[in-house]
């Protein structure tokens, strides 16, 4: 059967609502369909081959649920590497003096990484220079190394206090 246009799982398979879909649902041929609305999906996975959008303006985006991520916390230096196996989740650094000019490297241990994913970093607070970078500097196989450069000249304000580090997984294959 063919489907033009706008259609919801409902409108496809009739009594469906509120119902569990379980294993016998393999695969629904989506050509010619311009949007689709699942609703709250709640299986394990969602597989597209022509790209995944949000429409929302406001609100959840795309992203991950609660209990998709996690947090740690760096001890005795800014080097000092920390383990975290989630897709995502917050990095509270060690609060050591970062000089003027000075960078430090740690790894973070993430069962969760593989060799061909993208790791997104973001500075959520803490920078008391006001000219501190963070960044992805490696990623391998169950981990990744995040930098912290103090980019302030040299006779500039030292990185005293801790950082908070936001870090999000995206899955990428290479073929």
């Amino acid at each position: 059967m063919a489907y033009a246009g706008q259609f919801t799982l409902e409108n496809l398979l009739p009594g469906i609502r509120g119902q569990t879909i379980g294993s016998n649902l393999s695969a629904i041929d989506f050509s010619g369909v311009t949007a689709f609305s699942f609703g709250a999906a709640t299986g394990t996975s969602l597989a597209v081959t022509a790209g995944l959008n949000s429409s929302g303006a406001t609100g959840a985006g795309i992203g991950y649920v609660t209990g998709a991520g996690g947090a740690v916390t760096q001890l005795t230096s800014r080097a000092t590497g920390v383990t975290l196996n989630k897709l995502t989740g917050t990095i509270t650094t060690n609060n050591a003096s970062l000089a003027a000019e000075a960078a430090a490297t740690f790894t973070v241990t993430n069962t969760a990484v593989a060799i061909g994913d993208t790791v997104v970093v973001s500075q959520q607070s803490g920078s008391n220079g006001g000219n501190t970078e963070v960044f992805v500097s490696t990623v391998a196989a169950g981990s990744f190394n995040i930098t912290v450069a103090n980019n302030n000249p040299a006779a500039g304000t030292a990185e005293t206090g801790a950082i908070l580090i936001n870090f999000a997984v995206i899955k990428a294959v290479s073929a």
